[in-house]
C-alpha cells in the first residue's frame, strides 16, 4: 500500500483511461479525496504501471486501444500477485450483459458511463474497506494532509503540525467535508456547538491561527475565503 511519509497510508488508484479530459477529471476528484493517482492510457501501459508499481485499486476503462479493459482485467487475473487487486470497470456499455461479463472476468464492481463522481467515488471507497485498502476509520486525509484522530496527530506533507483543541476541531470538520463552503454560523454550530454563545466574529480569529500553521513556507493556502459567504478546505483559489 502507498504511504504518506508520515507512514499513514493514503490508498494509491491506478486510473487507466485514454479519453483525456474524463482522466483530467478523474484525477482532480480522487485527489481531492485524498487518493494518490497514478494514470495509464492504454491496455500494455496499464499493465507494465502495475508491475512497476503496485496500486491499492485500478478503475479501468472497457474501451481502450490495441488492448480491452477485459484483456487487461483478465491478465491481471491469471497473476498470483494480482489476483485479489481490486478492479472497477468503467464503461460506456450499459447492457445488462455486459456487467455480467465484465464481473466474471474478474472486475469487482461496474459503473456505467455518464456516472455521477460522488457514487463512483462511494464505490471506490466501499470495495476499499472491504479489502483492506483504506485507512482506519481514525484516519482523515486530503491532498498532502493527514489527521490520525485516535492518536490525535495531524501531519502536512510529513511536517507535524502543533494545533490548539480549537483549530484541531476546525480542521477536522474540514478534512470531514472538503471543498464545502460553511458560513461562520454553521462552523460555529458544528465546532462550538449549538448550546455555547461565541460571537461570529471568533471564527475569524481561528481561522487565521489555523492558517498559520497550517501553511507552511512556500506551501499553498489550503483554507479558502469567500467573502460574505464562508471558509472552505480547498484548493481551487490558489
Amino acid at each position: 500500500m502507498a504511504e504518506l511519509n508520515t507512514g499513514m497510508p493514503r490508498p494509491t488508484i491506478l486510473v487507466v483511461e485514454d479519453e483525456a479530459p474524463l482522466l483530467t477529471l478523474l484525477r482532480y476528484n480522487l485527489e481531492k479525496q485524498g487518493f494518490k493517482v497514478d494514470e495509464a492510457a492504454d491496455g500494455q501501459e496499464a499493465l507494465m504501471r502495475v508491475a512497476e508499481a503496485p496500486p491499492d485499486l485500478v478503475l479501468l476503462d472497457w474501451m481502450l486501444p490495441a488492448m480491452s479493459g477485459l484483456e487487461v482485467c483478465r491478465q491481471l487475473r491469471r497473476r498470483h500477485d494480482t489476483r485479489a487487486l481490486p478492479i472497477i470497470m468503467v464503461t460506456a456499455r450499459t447492457e445488462d450483459q455486459d456487467a455480467v461479463r465484465a464481473l466474471d472476468i474478474g472486475a469487482d464492481d461496474y459503473i456505467a458511463k455518464p456516472f455521477v463522481m460522488d457514487a463512483l467515488l462511494a464505490r471506490i471507497r466501499a470495495l476499499l474497506r472491504r479489502t483492506g485498502g483504506v485507512a482506519a476509520k481514525g484516519m482523515l486525509a486530503w491532498h498532502d494532509v493527514t489527521m490520525d484522530q485516535d492518536a490525535h496527530r495531524v501531519f502536512r506533507a510529513g511536517r507535524a503540525l502543533h494545533l490548539g483543541p480549537t483549530e484541531y476541531r476546525l480542521l477536522e470538520f474540514f478534512l470531514q467535508h472538503p471543498g464545502r463552503v460553511f458560513s461562520r454560523e454553521q462552523l460555529l454550530d458544528a465546532v462550538w456547538g449549538r448550546d455555547i454563545h461565541v460571537e461570529p466574529r471568533t471564527v475569524d480569529v481561528h481561522i487565521r491561527r489555523l492558517r498559520k500553521t497550517v501553511n507552511g513556507e512556500g506551501e499553498v493556502d489550503i483554507i479558502r475565503t469567500v467573502r460574505s459567504a464562508g471558509y472552505a478546505l480547498d484548493l481551487e483559489h490558489a
